[in-house]
């Protein structure tokens, strides 16, 4: 079941369109995950890479944007028959998001590369001092009939 915060989105024909604001803390990564459950539900066949990198976005939008300081980041799950497209709307920063690469000694760094290694298109937006970041995952249909 969503959260109390969490509402339908309105104006989009997809099925399973939830949108939540959450505080900028990071017990709130975890409620984020509840959102993908919430219009997923445990069962479909791209909710594990979704809450990944799901929960990738919440820990960016917290750690590095203006949204871990007090601030509030929303995240947007819409869902249709063939495809999962996550945002994350954050405070914003001083710097665009970077698929930077880091060392194999660093401990962070790699949330942005997983989300272009695993996701079939992503992007980012800033606007009014708030960055969104977006992913898309497809799910691969078989043909009736195709052995699988």
């Amino acid at each position: 079941m969503a959260s109390p915060d969490a509402q339908q989105a309105e104006g989009d024909d997809r099925a399973g369109d939830l949108v939540a604001r959450l505080p900028g803390m990071p017990s709130q990564v975890s409620r984020a995950r509840g959102l993908v459950t919430a219009a997923l539900g445990r069962e479909h066949p791209l909710y594990d890479d979704v809450v990944l990198l799901t929960s990738e976005l919440a820990t960016n939008a917290i750690l590095h944007t203006r949204s871990g300081s007090g601030g509030s980041f929303t995240v947007s799950v819409a869902s249709s028959d063939t495809s999962v497209r996550v945002l994350v709307t954050d405070g914003g920063s001083d710097r665009a998001p970077c698929v930077c690469r880091t060392s194999m000694q660093s401990t962070h760094g790699r949330g942005l590369p997983l989300i272009e290694a695993l996701s079939d298109r992503w992007g980012f937006t800033r606007e009014a001092g708030a960055t969104t970041v977006w992913f898309e995952l497809e799910q691969e249909r078989v043909p009736t009939g195709v052995a699988v």
